[in-house]
C-alpha cells in the first residue's frame, strides 16, 4: 500500500510518495496553492492519489521545540482532516521538528545553489517526513 507525505506550508505543498511495500520514500513534486482555499491544491492532489493508488496520507506537524502545536500544526491539522473528508484517505500528522532544517542541510552539502535549494526544499522536507514515518512504522 502505497502512501503520500506531505510538507504543507503556506504557499507550498512538498509531495513525496512511497514505494508499494513501504520502505522508501521518493521525492515527487512541489504543489503551489492558496492555504486559504484548500481547494486549491485539491486537483493535484487527486491526481497523485489516483496515479500511485495512495490509500494514507502523512501530513508533517510542525510543534514547537517544547512540543506543543502553534498556528502552522493547526493549518496541518485542518489540511489533515480535509484530506480524510474530500479523498477518503486514512492520515497520520507526524512530528517534524527540524526536517526542513535537515532537508537544508543535505541539500548544502551536496553543494546545491541557492536557487535550486529554493525549488526542492519542500520535496525534500516530504521525503524526510514520510521516510521517518516508514522506519518507525517497519
Amino acid at each position: 500500500m502505497k502512501k503520500i507525505g506531505l510538507d504543507v506550508g503556506e504557499k507550498t505543498i512538498g509531495v513525496a510518495v512511497s514505494d508499494a511495500l513501504g520502505w522508501t520514500a521518493q521525492g515527487l513534486t512541489t504543489i503551489k496553492w492558496d492555504e486559504s482555499d484548500f481547494s486549491t491544491a485539491s486537483d493535484a492532489i487527486k491526481t497523485i492519489i489516483e496515479e500511485h493508488d495512495i490509500k494514507e496520507a502523512v501530513v508533517g506537524l510542525p510543534k514547537n521545540m517544547n512540543g506543543t502545536i502553534g498556528p502552522r500544526g493547526e493549518a496541518s491539522q485542518e489540511f489533515a482532516q480535509f484530506l480524510e473528508e474530500e479523498f477518503s484517505l486514512t492520515t497520520t500528522l507526524w512530528d517534524e521538528r527540524l526536517t526542513t532544517m535537515a532537508a537544508e542541510r543535505v541539500l548544502l552539502e551536496a553543494d546545491m545553489s541557492r536557487k535550486k535549494r529554493k525549488k526542492v526544499i519542500d520535496k525534500m522536507a516530504a521525503v524526510m517526513i514520510l521516510q521517518s514515518y516508514l522506519d518507525a512504522n517497519n
